[in-house]
């Protein structure tokens, strides 16, 4: 699969540690982390499979905030990361261990293209983590783009290994090689698969989620007799991740086709979802390959046709990863910390029972429990906060930066009124806050439901409305340049060589990131060579 990697990598700021802090609209008193360059730094150069870098140390109960994301936004991000326990640091350098709230937001991708996979005739299964070197070297392309990156097995039970085994780095060669003893006949075509699993790539500059040495996906592999049938299927999957990051992300993406020089290596066509993160840098957020024949014919992957002759299947492969979770958090995060659109956050509404009195606290904890079972009923993800070791203040706080979409508070008041209070997460102080919100549930889960809609609503529009103020149209070179240096994203016609594609990488730092399927009309000229070109493309830099 082609989905993360990317020749394009960013950078981690190692002096984030030495950024003064700047006090919010209220004060956070956290147990506050913060993930160190140590760990995920893009000024590794090297990843030792054996050290244990020193833990930072974790500064508790004293006033911290989230760096600002115009301050330092590797800063920031790093922030959130720590603080809304989304995950921390494993023990060999470049790894992170996926904490329970940062897993909860796979798992709701997960379920949500679970769905749609099977529902377009796709089956789960599993193949080996360990792959036969040999089995890489069968594609030439393929060995060739993923070697730097290959995790090698050369030792098994003590003993040096007759062949090293490659840890799992994507697995079209061993799926080619299990489908050459499935696939006989057309009958036996389309064969159409899914896996989750982890993937393994020795990357030299990492960053959690977005680039480690270990990450989670979701690999779908099919096999077809003709290559329609090939394209249409890597044409429908890119659609069903576009309407995903549409639908239940809220994030913008724009579709088209990677160009020659960014292909996935060994496809004929790579199909790509790219995202304009919050720094305005590029997010590939996942691709679809059309694999054409070169792996079936590489491992003789064949079937007898109709009219009794052999033929090499035509496949594709495609995929996302947890690179969408990074993607969640630069594309709606502030200061706050974390927003989580409600179609994926794990609590769509966290409710805060607040009671001074002791002869208080049963009223209120009655009614809280009360409109939680109401909403549960209806199919809302809701928890309770009734701890009483923190305040109400930290309470919203503390889950304003975990970023759930919207909080309902009780209290003495509202128990004798039947009404609650209800805060939106994406619109700050007394602006986002409503009062006197029936109890009753007739009333309430309509109310609540509607609001998490305007939530997910609103996020898509904010982003989309930042996405297209960052988008700069360009008719030449040295407009492109100007694009890109001021942060933006260029687009322009393009008919230029592979080597001139390189050039403007060099030069600028940025890439094309795709053609986009959809197009202008009219004539163009090329902005390199002032050639005729039928499609704009898109540069940018990018993770």
């Amino acid at each position: 699969m082609g989905a993360l990697r990317l020749p394009s990598l960013t950078s981690l700021s190692s002096a984030a540690a030495a950024i003064p802090r700047h006090r919010c609209r209220r004060e956070l008193r956290l147990p506050f982390r913060r993930l160190s360059s140590t760990n995920f730094s893009a000024a590794e150069t090297e990843l030792p499979t054996t050290t244990t870098p020193p833990k930072p140390k974790i500064q508790q109960d004293k006033d911290r905030v989230i760096t600002p994301r115009s301050q330092d936004f590797n800063a920031w991000y790093l922030d959130i990361i720590a603080n809304a326990e989304l995950a921390d640091y494993g023990p060999v350098r470049g790894t992170m261990v996926i904490r329970p709230y940062g897993y909860a937001i796979w798992e709701a991708i997960q379920d949500y293209l679970n769905v749609k996979f099977k529902e377009t005739g796709h089956s789960n299964m599993y193949f080996p983590q360990f792959i036969p070197y040999s089995f890489i070297e069968k594609e030439a392309s393929h060995v060739e783009g993923f070697s730097p990156e290959l995790a090698l097995v050369t030792v098994g039970g003590g003993k040096e290994l007759e062949e090293k085994l490659v840890v799992r780095p994507t697995s079209e060669t061993i799926v080619n090689h299990m489908f050459t003893q499935w696939i006989h006949s057309y009958r036996d075509l389309p064969l159409m698969i899914n896996q989750w699993a982890n993937v393994t790539r020795w990357e030299m500059r990492t960053k959690p989620f977005v680039r480690t040495l270990e990450f989670l996906w979701q690999e779908g592999h099919t096999a077809h007799a003709t290559p329609e049938e090939a394209e249409k299927e890597a044409l429908q999957m890119i659609d069903m991740y576009t309407k995903f990051a549409y639908q239940q992300a809220a994030i913008p993406v724009i579709a088209g086709r990677k160009s020659k020089v960014e292909t996935f290596a060994g496809a004929s066509k790579t199909y790509t979802i790219e995202a304009m993160m919050g720094d305005r840098k590029a997010l590939q957020a996942g691709t679809s390959h059309n694999l054409g024949q070169n792996f079936s014919r590489a491992f003789g992957t064949q079937f007898t046709d109709e009219t009794g002759q052999r033929q090499h299947v035509w496949q594709t492969s495609w995929a996302v990863s947890t690179r969408f979770v990074g993607g969640i958090i630069m594309t709606h995060g502030d200061d706050t910390g974390l927003m989580l659109p409600p179609n994926l956050a794990p609590i769509q509404v966290i409710i805060t029972p607040i009671w001074i009195k002791t002869d208080e606290k049963s009223g209120v904890l009655d009614a809280t429990t009360s409109v939680k079972e109401s909403l549960q009923a209806a199919g809302i993800k809701v928890k309770v906060d009734d701890s009483e070791q923190r305040k109400p203040g930290w309470k919203f706080n503390f889950w304003e930066m975990k970023g759930v979409p919207l909080r309902i508070e009780i209290g003495p008041r509202d128990v004798s009124s039947r009404s609650v209070v209800i805060s939106r997460r994406d619109i700050p102080g007394k602006q986002g806050k409503v009062f006197g919100i029936s109890m009753e549930s007739s009333t309430l889960v309509g109310y609540v439901k509607g609001k998490l809609d305007e939530v997910q609503s609103s996020l898509l529009e904010k982003a989309k409305s930042f996405r297209d103020s960052n988008i700069v149209d360009v008719g030449s070179y040295d407009e492109l340049k100007e694009a890109i240096a001021q942060g933006k994203w260029a687009r322009g016609p393009w008919s230029a060589s592979d080597k001139e594609e390189i050039k403007v990488k060099e030069e600028t730092g940025a890439t094309l990131r795709c053609f986009p399927f959809e197009q202008p009309q009219g004539t163009k000229k090329c902005l390199m060579t002032g050639d005729p070109a039928d499609e704009v493309a898109i540069f940018a830099k990018s993770y």
